[in-house]
């Protein structure tokens, strides 16, 4: 779906001022359109020809039911379809008439209001409601229609929406309506908003008094602010343990003078208690993965002390390698640890590992090692059996790859690349030893390092490995990222 800002470089040629007061208007209209019990709709000429008008935006009421059924954001109408917004456009003044919508087969009210920029007309907006004939309009739908109709007059003088953008969601009228006059002091309160006082322990009647004098020194804050800045302010009341209001206090003008504001009101006290909870979760979970990395790591110092009994031998080399493995996976939940995620940067991992690996060349020359590419954020089931694979891959380069004989003959190095390719990731790690024997089959292997690669790879990743001999041995691992994904779907 187009958005507006596509539909005006589509249509106009508007600057990017006039385009950011239109997209503020959009963002802030669902307020309006509760308010006055009616759809909206922007409209705005196509190229300024004053016979043809293109859709900008479509909201309907959350307080009433909507008149269009349809979807008419992007649709080019004539001023014959819309004959009363092309006089809107004409004249620059608020216009008002009845017509026909053919979806429902009835008439309905419609008022053009003419949106200025600095003064600039540059768009209509129109208030599109059914007919109320012989319905009497209660207290609360004549406070709201009011608030509407001096927002209108702040719309047609360019005074609204605010050169500010909405800070996250704003309450919507449903939520809860004050209306304040000119002085700070309360002139209505709507069902919802007595709710939300009560919610934090104002039971006596609020009418004719300011906040403060109701004891909400904090809401208080918030209308002061908004009075002083002629902006809209925000301000969380919060009443003990549990109660919660977000109170959003938003001036009402007359040519640059205050003459009061509405205040809307959201009881937030679920969520903020669900907030708290995500928080305990949160901290629960990077609990427990740092203790299974300390668990790791104790059964990793273990393994090391047992090696150092044994004397040299297979035994003792088994323990070795054993204890590598463990503490490639404690690097993981060491990751895990710091964040709340689920998923770890696994470039975050690989200097671990690397150091690992550089620690057991079986030559004097020095080992060098290095790392290209970014495997970005993965799934903690993918990087802790990633993380085992690569241990693996590079001690067996640093163990097998160089004898002494190709030691002496220059640069020990192995090469770690990594890539992402839409659902799909790559390792590949290359060293310049002495490549493959003869031969050479990963299925027929007898290594329990090669073997447990295998494994990881083909069973538990659903991926492929491949090794050959190019200047030395290469293994390109490839993994779906959404076999991993899906198996998460499924636990």
């Amino acid at each position: 779906m187009a958005t507006v800002t596509d539909l005006l470089e589509e249509h106009t040629s508007y600057d990017d001022a006039v385009v950011g007061h239109l997209q503020r208007l959009v963002a802030s209209w669902g307020t309006l359109s509760d308010l006055c019990f009616a759809d909206l709709l922007l409209f705005a000429p196509v190229d300024w020809a004053t016979d043809r008008f293109v859709i900008l935006g479509q909201v309907r009421p959350t307080t009433n039911r909507t008149l269009h059924l349809d979807d008419l954001v992007g649709r080019v109408v004539s001023e014959q379809e819309r004959p009363l917004v092309g006089r809107g456009w004409r004249l620059g003044a608020v216009v008002e008439g009845e017509i026909d919508i053919t979806s429902r087969n009835e008439r309905a009210r419609m008022v053009c209001i003419p949106v200025r920029w600095r003064g600039e007309l540059v768009a209509v907006l129109t208030r599109e409601s059914a007919l109320s004939v012989g319905r009497r309009p209660g207290e609360l739908e004549r406070a709201y229609v009011e608030v509407f109709d001096r927002l209108a007059r702040m719309i047609a003088g360019g005074e609204f929406p605010f050169p500010v953008d909405e800070e996250g969601e704003a309450p919507r009228v449903g939520d809860g309506v004050m209306v304040l006059d000119a002085s700070g002091r309360v002139e209505f309160a709507s069902p919802n908003a007595v709710n939300a006082l009560h919610r934090l322990g104002l039971y006596n009647s609020i009418e004719g008094a300011r906040l403060d004098e109701a004891g909400l020194a904090e809401a208080q804050h918030a209308v002061e602010v908004a009075f002083a800045q002629e902006l809209p302010a925000s301000q969380e009341v919060i009443k003990g343990p549990d109660a919660v209001v977000i109170i959003r206090c938003v001036p009402l003008l007359d040519h640059g003078n205050v003459t009061g504001a509405f205040v809307l009101l959201h009881d937030v006290t679920e969520l903020r208690r669900r907030d708290r909870l995500l928080l305990s979760k949160d901290a629960a979970i990077r609990e427990v993965h740092h203790r299974v990395k300390n668990n790791l790591q104790t059964i990793s110092s273990l393994l090391r002390l047992q090696a150092r009994r044994l004397p040299a031998g297979a035994g003792r080399h088994a323990l070795e390698e054993a204890e590598r493995r463990v503490r490639s996976i404690a690097v993981v939940h060491e990751i895990l640890s710091r964040d709340t995620a689920d998923q770890v940067h696994f470039n975050d991992i690989l200097p671990s590992l690397l150091r690992m690996a550089e620690d057991l060349a079986s030559t004097d020359a020095p080992l060098r090692i290095t790392t290209r590419g970014d495997a970005g954020n993965l799934q903690a089931a993918l990087a802790t059996p990633l993380a085992v694979v690569i241990t693996e891959l590079l001690q067996n380069a640093a163990e097998h790859a160089f004898p002494e004989e190709r030691a002496a003959s220059g640069e020990l190095r192995v090469d770690v690349e990594l890539a992402r390719r839409d659902r799909e990731l790559s390792v590949t790690v290359r060293d310049n030893g002495v490549g493959l024997p003869p031969g050479f089959q990963i299925e027929e292997t007898a290594s329990l390092g090669l073997s447990i690669v295998r494994s990881l790879i083909g069973t538990q990743l659903g991926g492929h490995i491949d090794m050959r001999t190019d200047g030395g041995t290469v293994v390109e691992l490839t993994i779906p990222l959404d076999v991993v994904d899906e198996d998460l779907e499924r636990l």
